[in-house]
């Protein structure tokens, strides 16, 4: 992976579709407008059509050759993922960027019932990348790539208490669906490659990147010392979004990156261009991921066995 590697590194993604999670702000917007500006037909899975459609006008106007379109998504309802999935409109899927995801919230539930974090940053896009394989597979060169957290290093899963209804602490919490995303990402990858698919699933991370994530979970508690705190961090210590994106967009597009792999900012997984991340050694647990699986799945009603049968 070579130093300095930026967006201008991007092929040309002429002809290929993306759907990227959270596309309306911060990390989500940048890959969605970088891939767009390459070429690629992106789609916005965004939980607000407000927003999605803002974010949609106004990637029009800073790039106005750009092919997006908005498309409903709220992870935190699997009825919404599925409605999702089945209005998907193309026949191939170049590229999923799981994306989206909640940070340190007040203890919450989604539509279904699960812990929010849980819910939105795991199981939603389990089940949305399970009902999107059949497009993926069937798609030369395709990668799924899943957004975790360096933060992830705090907690590992608990599988006795998934939706931590014995105790809620919300940034172990937010470092366990971390967790989850990498074990999902570590199995999916074992999965096609039992298959012999060309598919790569990989994850990234964005350091501490300047996004609206650091500041929703006191905003919403009314908790204004903590909102204040949290964006004076963001402007001090904090890259960009346009630079939190980066690992993202190289682990979506960059020539030769491995399955399973994890993609973060050089400089202490802090800051500075994209190369290989240090993960904890529990997300490569072979046993875990595959009891987290089973559990999603069921959890779920979203199975992947037609699509990768036997694995």
């Amino acid at each position: 992976m070579s130093n300095g590697w930026n967006s201008d590194d991007i092929p040309d993604l002429t002809g290929r579709v993306a759907v990227v999670t959270g596309a309306n702000s911060g990390l989500g917007y940048v890959t969605a407008r970088e891939l767009a500006r390459k070429g690629a037909r992106v789609v916005l899975a965004c939980r607000s059509a407000e927003r999605g459609q803002a974010a949609r006008d106004r990637m029009a106007a800073e790039v106005p050759e750009a092919r997006v379109e908005f498309g409903r998504l709220d992870l935190g309802d699997l009825a919404s993922v599925r409605d999702f999935a089945d209005s998907y409109a193309y026949e191939r899927l170049d590229l999923l960027v799981d994306n989206a995801g909640v940070m340190a919230p007040p203890y919450g539930t989604t539509v279904d019932g699960f812990e929010t974090q849980f819910g939105v940053n795991h199981l939603g896009h389990f089940a949305l990348t399970g009902l999107l394989m059949p497009a993926l597979v069937r798609t030369a060169g395709a990668r799924v790539i899943s957004v975790s957290s360096m933060m992830h290093a705090l907690a590992n899963i608990d599988m006795d208490d998934l939706n931590s209804a014995r105790r809620y602490r919300r940034w172990v919490a937010y470092a366990r669906s971390k967790t989850a995303n990498l074990l999902f990402v570590h199995e999916l990858a074992r999965r096609v490659d039992a298959h012999g698919y060309g598919l790569v699933v990989a994850a990234a991370h964005p350091g501490y990147a300047a996004t609206n994530l650091q500041t929703a979970g006191p905003r919403a508690e009314g908790r204004r010392a903590a909102e204040r705190m949290m964006a004076a961090g963001n402007l001090v210590f904090a890259q960009s979004a346009d630079a939190g994106a980066l690992p993202t967009l190289y682990a979506a597009t960059a020539p030769g990156v491995r399955p399973d792999s994890f993609t973060g900012p050089s400089i202490a997984m802090w800051r500075g261009s994209p190369a290989p991340s240090w993960r904890a050694p529990w997300t490569r647990n072979d046993a875990m991921a595959r009891r987290l699986w089973d559990e999603s799945e069921r959890l779920s009603g979203v199975s992947y066995d037609a699509v990768l049968k036997d694995a």
